[in-house]
């Protein structure tokens, strides 16, 4: 590969409280050497960073490749059980060219935030397919950015894990719930392990994982087998952990759900763990000691009002955290500048100790994994723009970037040394042709998927109110499966 050079550009002091000037030299991929400015390479393309702060990119913990085409389409007032209700009329009836252009235009609105990298939780009904998760991956390696892609599985509807919200529906709508039959798991795991062996990326740029996509949604067999893939192939495992009120009353008092996940093999350091909001302080030390990950969603937590995450006691806990967007139907955008902003703010509301509140500095090594500019670390860049309003008057910039960046400020996004997005466009898209064929499928869609949003909203009043009045539901624990089977 070719080396750049970045020159004339402004890096963060260690406190993020002021600016030094650097060059910044790109080889292979990497960072090869930060220097004073007129650092010489004179086999270097040259790109001319004057006026801007050069930082490691943005890493999005969770977000959900096909949110993007249904962007909009989410009801304003409803909670995770109405949004999951809504599935079949948000992501039903799409073709492959369909999920691949919804992953196109989530990977292009990341790189327009500064995001070098994500895990992508991609959905796909009425169940997924090997080609759906290569249109996936092929939208990401078009796009240019680092993903992990955990396409989402389950052999349970939300109606079979909630027997009785089934049971409270007007039994016009009960038959339609009950005759929906989720793919067995077998059936799901043979999917996954195809598409492990067919995969044609480069794994150090977009690789396969495995999403199991909410515990009580899936059988002890299929989250076993789950598990038993991340390990077969070494790759990354994600599953949605307590995100809601009524999910962690399912938990019942037999088996909570973390101490599920690691029975059956799916609670070790490649798992990560998406919102956790529900979590208590003995599941909390379990997942701190498995050395798994919990991605705080902020905005998704607040649009379906699913609760505040304990952030503060996640990292007093000692446990690996990331920030992630959740997809761009419910969080209704791809810019974790302000999940980062959310994740301290909300943290101020938490409690009236402000020792305990999340800083700019820990909330920006959340938002980048810790990363920093300097050799040896990946060469996945993004340059702000200093001249932005939030910028002037310049006192301290780390926290003037934690706090006003709204993604406004990107001028420049570069993975693996390769620039992905500049002067105001993502290089290799026509982004004009994307948005006509977008909006063409959504209003293809949304006229496919009418009778089933129909359906969600007259069952919304029962599921509303099931949801309101739900007490501890106690479910039995199924026989033992060996995780290693």
């Amino acid at each position: 590969m070719s080396a750049t050079l970045l020159h004339g550009g402004q890096l963060l002091s260690d406190d993020g409280g002021s600016l030094h000037a650097a060059d910044v030299l790109l080889r292979d991929g990497v960072i090869a050497a930060v220097g004073a400015p007129g650092l010489q390479a004179l086999d270097a393309q040259r790109i001319d960073a004057a006026g801007c702060l050069v930082l490691p990119g943005l890493r999005n913990g969770h977000t959900h490749a096909h949110g993007a085409l249904a962007r909009g389409a989410v009801p304003d007032r409803i909670s995770l059980e109405g949004f999951l209700a809504h599935a079949p009329a948000l992501i039903g009836q799409r073709t492959l060219d369909d999920i691949r252009l919804s992953a196109t235009l989530t990977a292009v609105e990341l790189a327009r935030h500064g995001c070098t990298a994500c895990i992508d939780m991609a959905g796909e009904l009425p169940s997924p397919s090997v080609e759906g998760i290569l249109a996936v991956g092929q939208a990401y390696a078009d796009v240019g950015i680092r993903a992990v892609i955990a396409p989402m599985v389950s052999d349970r509807s939300l109606y079979q894990a909630y027997p009785a919200l089934t049971a409270s529906l007007p039994s016009a709508l009960r038959a339609q719930a009950e005759a929906f039959a989720p793919p067995r798991a077998r059936e799901l795991l043979a999917v996954l392990r195809e598409a492990q062996e067919r995969w044609p990326f480069d794994r150090d740029r977009v690789q396969l994982g495995v999403g199991p996509a909410i515990p009580l949604h899936c059988s002890d067999e299929l989250l076993a087998g789950c598990g038993a893939l991340a390990r077969e192939f070494d790759v990354p495992l994600q599953t949605h952990l307590l995100e809601s009120r009524l999910q962690a009353l399912a938990q019942g008092g037999v088996e909570s759900t973390v101490a599920r996940l690691a029975r059956l093999g799916c609670l070790t350091p490649r798992t990560s763990l998406a919102h956790g909001v529900w979590l208590d302080d003995e599941d909390l030390a379990r997942v701190a000691a498995s050395g798994a990950t919990l991605v705080h969603n902020p905005s998704s937590n607040l649009r379906l009002g699913s609760g505040l995450a304990r952030l503060r006691a996640w990292l007093d806990a000692g446990a690996r955290v990331a920030l992630g967007t959740d997809a761009s139907n419910t969080s209704d955008g791809q810019n974790l500048f302000e999940a980062t902003r959310l994740a301290s703010y909300l943290s101020r509301v938490a409690t009236p100790d402000w020792q305990r509140w999340i800083d700019a500095p820990q909330a920006f090594a959340l938002a980048t994994g810790g990363a920093r500019v300097q050799a040896g670390e990946r060469a996945d860049l993004v340059l702000l723009d200093l001249a932005q309003p939030h910028y002037v008057p310049l006192r301290h910039p780390l926290r003037q970037l934690v706090f006003g960046e709204t993604g406004a400020g990107v001028r420049r996004v570069l993975v693996a040394g390769r620039t992905v997005f500049a002067d105001g466009r993502v290089t290799g898209i026509d982004e004009a042709a994307l948005r006509q064929r977008a909006q063409e499928r959504a209003a293809a869609l949304d006229a496919a998927c009418a009778p089933a949003a129909d359906w969600a909203h007259s069952a919304l009043p029962a599921l509303a109110a099931f949801c309101c009045g739900a007490q501890p539901i106690a479910f039995p624990r199924e026989p033992e499966q060996d995780p290693a089977s």
